[in-house]
């Protein structure tokens, strides 16, 4: 029987051989250049594909909370980098972490290092956020002056180590090309260098550098003037990375199975069951428009190649609202599925809990 016909309400596809195909390419690529592969398991949130990096090697891993970092504690990793400006609210839930492995937290405050000093009972390392030109979080690299007392914090410190900077490029993500996700990423290796140099003139042991996004973690070649990399992404990809150049529509290795509820032929429009609260909001460019996704058709191997023109063009609550060329229209049924191909991989994940892989086999995360 067909994984399709068990289908009945928004499911969350795994081409597990794609993702592992993904996992080989950056591990390989971190290895040939000389670089620490930390990769980022919020993507995909998993256990069980956490163990699929353990024959590259990988023994250190990126989260983005402290409940994530406990999850993967709990399943045999010991070495966990929080990426995430620590929440001095869990502090004690911290140093019981800490106390069991080895935990990198981020700190962007003198305030947050002294607080940390004063409270943590076990070790664990620090690396200094730093902004390069997303403007999310961490310090203006422009401005080192202002980091420097945050070091000094730390050196006086004995549960703090000094590990290094951190920074996430995110601004790489809708870059609009390959050539300026490349120069994105020369101008933050540049300007964390710049940040290194004026720190280390203080500082009593080496400074690591570590970097984080998927599309320079793919896209450059020449990765060796960092110590780490922390992409997570490239796991499976998504339909912003395909449309911006990153990967190839094929490298997606995640689509949300949507049952089909309403065609309206006349303008164009199918409905499916599949909203906000499973695809979420985020959403990218195509053609000009607002797309939450891209939609393909299922088929035998998983899903077909995005269909040309169509697209997911809002979402309610548990509707999909889908734009779809009068091409292909005879192509689908109501009663049938559409794969949505979401515009950002990490998010349905969270949303619905596990994976249906596509020889039928269910995968569970640490929210199932």
């Amino acid at each position: 029987m067909s994984i399709f016909e068990s289908i009945d309400r928004p499911t969350l596809l795994l081409n597990e051989k794609q993702a592992r195909q993904n996992i080989a390419f950056m591990a390989e690529k971190a290895a040939q250049n000389g670089v620490r592969f930390r990769p980022h398991f919020k993507t995909h949130q998993s256990a069980e594909i956490g163990e699929w990096f353990r024959p590259y090697g990988v023994s250190e891993i990126t989260v983005s909370s402290v409940d994530m970092a406990e999850y993967f504690a709990d399943h045999g990793w010991n070495d966990i980098t929080i990426a995430f400006p620590v929440n001095l609210r869990q502090v004690q839930a911290i140093d019981a972490l800490a106390r069991r492995i080895r935990v990198g937290l981020l700190v962007e405050s003198t305030e947050s290092a002294a607080y940390l000093a004063r409270h943590l009972t076990a070790q664990a390392d620090v690396w200094i956020k730093i902004d390069v030109g997303a403007g999310r979080t961490g310090l203006p690299w422009q401005q080192p002056e202002k980091i420097l007392p945050i070091l000094q914090v730390c050196q006086s410190s004995h549960p703090l180590h000094l590990r290094g900077l951190l920074t996430h490029a995110g601004h790489t993500y809708g870059a609009g090309s390959v050539e300026r996700v490349r120069q994105i990423y020369a101008e933050t290796l540049q300007r964390l260098e710049s940040v290194h140099a004026y720190l280390s003139q203080a500082s009593r042991s080496p400074l690591e550098l570590s970097v984080g996004d998927t599309p320079a973690c793919t896209l450059v070649e020449d990765l060796r003037g960092v110590d780490e990399i922390r992409p997570g992404n490239f796991v499976f990809y998504d339909a912003e990375q395909t449309l911006w150049g990153t990967c190839r529509p094929d490298q997606m290795a995640t689509a949300v199975a949507c049952p089909v509820v309403a065609v309206h032929a006349e303008r164009e429009a199918v409905v499916v069951y599949g909203g906000a609260i499973h695809l979420n909001k985020d959403f990218t460019t195509y053609q000009g428009q607002r797309a939450y996704g891209l939609v393909a058709l299922p088929e035998a191997n998983g899903w077909s190649e995005p269909l040309e023109g169509a697209y997911v063009s809002s979402l309610s609550q548990e509707h999909g609202l889908v734009h779809v060329p009068e091409r292909w229209l005879d192509r689908i049924q109501i009663g049938g599925l559409l794969m949505i191909l979401p515009a950002h991989s990490c998010l349905p994940v969270t949303a619905l809990k596990s994976f249906l892989t596509l020889e039928g086999r269910r995968i569970d995360t640490l929210n199932s």
